[in-house]
């Protein structure tokens, strides 16, 4: 392991105020000495690098010139706020980082004053850094709220509502667009920096409301020539016209890693007595300062642990191939049979496995950016043309597309197929990222069919079933990280629809799962086993449709019947309970007892940890089932009859 980086003058900051007596050149030094500090920091932890990296110096400058924290300081998703974090009293705890019981890998307002709002969905700083103006306006206070924003969540429609609410509200706000991967323009030289500078001015501010009120007095070809020159002059030719229409005052692209292109402008726009909302749009490198990070493909954006001096990852040992793999080969595998299936993703090629999709079938996968509405919206489209559209998005991210899976795609019965990766606990990504609730808020809605797939060859059948499904919508979910090694077919074969499966039959517990807690319920099944109590294991694979039969069969056959899903109330134990209890079957004829995820968020930490502080692994099982039979200790039961 490196020693930890010489660090003399990050030493003496222990909080932003600590900065604003420092030079220019200390705090080039100090981005240097932050720069170094991150890098060491997640080569221990591993985490979101290359974001971090391409802000050390924007950060530096924006804590050294605004009066943070009261000031508001928004980011963005918040995986860039690594180095944020160090700069604002987290230093102590920053090799904690994704580790249970340590600093959220995120923004997050219970752990810091200087994060006001918590954030690990992307494009939602500019709303409310919007909400926190507006606020201040009303209390009568005067404080500044700067927004910082990737080009990548500017692809969401999220950020161009908040911004068209910003211009027409003429709130004082500062929103900085970090560019660091569209290049929406490139001059980012001397002569570049240099206009910036002029046109964030204050006598260049009250120059433009001047000209702008006369040139309206002008004929209209005049006024229209003004304004060309006034947009020639602040490089609006670049891409600024699309913000200014928008209400905002467009200043840049200036290099995010200049701190003297940096400081002056910030300055500038701190000072600056302007109503009408700003956009900085400044030119970074995500990995910047770390030549592994600038020379890999995706500048490290989320790695392992790794060696500083090499850059080499750590690797786990070898091992089954995660679900995500799985599902695009299967995906692959649909689409060599059928030319309809085609592949949609928003902005996660790679998290999804669509990658790999994408490499065979490069014009039938379809990456929209962090646009989940649009991306439900134009899959439902495709369908009505008669193509097979997969809509692959994190379980997490799909919620924020709810009005569209219901009106466009479920109201239409159209046969969209949607992939829900990191379904259930997630690890080092925390409640944020936890696949929690698409059971429950998909369960609700007529004409879907709802599956989870216990293991890996179960989610290649999954996919083949959603693929052979067309005439209503589907939803399947699996879960983060390895399989368990089961054989997987070339090509899965379709299921049953609402049809489960039994496992091991037994005669006093069954145990019903729905999803990936399977093996667990195996587990369970032989303590009990053990204990001399006969239990019955079966995987449910489908929520809607329910396999109604074989919920009556284990209710009426055993004296306690346990569900268990990876998911919070609401979901496949709801449905399993609406079912029986309309049958009667709940009359005192079963004790039944339904295992779903608490009704809390579940912090950062290793999965089992999390499924164990969730009471969803086998012990629990096991507990729950002696409970429900009245049996205080765990000890051998005779078998029952």
């Amino acid at each position: 392991m490196a020693p930890p980086p010489a660090t003399p003058l990050l030493d003496r900051v222990r909080i932003p105020a600590d900065m604003r007596n420092l030079s220019a050149e200390q705090l080039k030094q100090l981005a240097q000495e932050v720069r170094a500090e991150t890098i060491h920091a997640v080569s221990q932890t591993g985490g979101h690098l290359g974001a971090s990296l391409g802000v050390v110096e924007l950060t530096v400058a924006v804590h050294a010139i605004f009066e943070t924290p009261r000031d508001r300081l928004i980011w963005d998703v918040g995986h860039q706020a690594y180095p944020h974090k160090i700069l604002t009293g987290r230093r102590d705890r920053i090799r904690t980082l994704r580790q249970e019981g340590g600093l959220s890998g995120f923004t997050r307002r219970s752990e810091s004053e200087y994060d006001p709002f918590g954030a690990a969905h992307s494009s939602t700083s500019i709303s409310a850094g919007l909400g926190m103006a507006v606020a201040r306006d009303l209390k009568g206070d005067n404080r500044h709220v700067i927004a910082v924003i990737g080009d990548g969540s500017m692809s969401a429609g999220m950020a161009y509502e908040a911004m068209n609410n910003a211009g027409a509200e003429k709130a004082r706000l500062i929103v900085i667009l970090n560019d660091n991967d569209m290049s929406i323009a490139t001059p980012v030289g001397a002569m570049s920096a240099y206009l910036s500078r002029v046109v964030s001015s204050r006598p260049f501010l009250s120059v433009r409301e001047l000209m702008g009120k006369v040139a309206k007095r002008f004929p209209r070809p005049i006024e229209r020539t003004a304004r060309k020159a006034e947009e020639f002059a602040r490089g609006l030719l670049t891409g600024g016209t699309l913000f200014e229409e928008l209400g905002f005052y467009y200043v840049g692209p200036i290099d995010g890693h200049d701190l003297d292109h940096l400081l002056p402008v910030l300055r500038n726009l701190r000072d600056a007595d302007e109503t009408h909302p700003i956009l900085l749009h400044v030119v970074t490198q995500k990995g910047k300062g770390y030549a592994p990070a600038e020379a890999s493909a995706d500048k490290y954006h989320g790695v392992q642990k790794f060696n500083v001096v090499t850059g080499e990852q750590q690797k786990a040992p070898p091992g089954p191939p995660s679900y995500t793999k799985v599902f695009a080969n299967a995906l692959i595998a649909e689409a060599e049979a059928d030319e309809r299936v085609v592949a949609i993703n928003a902005a996660m090629p790679a998290g999804t496995g669509l990658d790999l999709f994408a490499r065979r079938f490069p014009k039938r996968c379809f990456d929209v950016g962090i646009a989940e509405q649009h991306a439900v919206t134009f899959a439902a489209g495709m369908a009505t043309e008669g193509l097979k559209p997969f809509c692959a998005i994190y379980s997490t991210f799909l919620q924020r597309a709810y009005d569209q899976v219901v009106h466009d795609v479920a109201l239409q019965s159209l046969p969209v197929r949607f992939a829900m990766d990191r379904a259930g606990l997630v690890g080092a990504d925390g409640a944020t990222h936890a696949g929690s609730f698409d059971v429950a808020f998909l369960g609700c809605l007529p004409n879907m069919v709802l599956m989870a797939a216990a293991d890996e060859a179960e989610l290649a059948h999954m996919v083949a079933t959603a693929a052979a499904i067309d005439d209503r919508p589907s939803g399947f979910r699996y879960p983060r990280g390895e399989g368990f090694g089961v054989p997987v077919p070339a090509r899965g074969t379709p299921l049953e629809i609402g049809r489960g499966r039994v496992l091991r039959e037994g005669t006093g517990i069954a145990i019903l799962s729905y999803g990936a807690r399977l093996a667990e319920c195996m587990k369970a099944a032989d303590e009990l086993a053990a204990r001399g109590l006969s239990t019955t294991v079966a995987d449910a694979r489908f929520a809607k449709p329910l396999d109604a039969a074989l919920v009556e069969r284990l209710a009426r056959n055993h004296e306690v019947l346990i569900t268990i899903e990876e998911g919070s109330v609401g979901g496949f134990g709801s449905f399993v309970a609406q079912h029986l209890a309309w049958k009667g079957l709940l009359d005192g004829q079963v004790k039944f007892r339904p295992m779903v995820l608490p009704d809390a968020f579940i912090d950062h930490a290793a999965p089992k940890v999390q499924y164990d502080q969730a009471g969803l692994n086998a012990r629990h099982i096991v507990a729950a089932a002696l409970s429900a039979l009245g049996v205080a200790e765990l000890k051998a039961q005779p078998a029952r009859a």
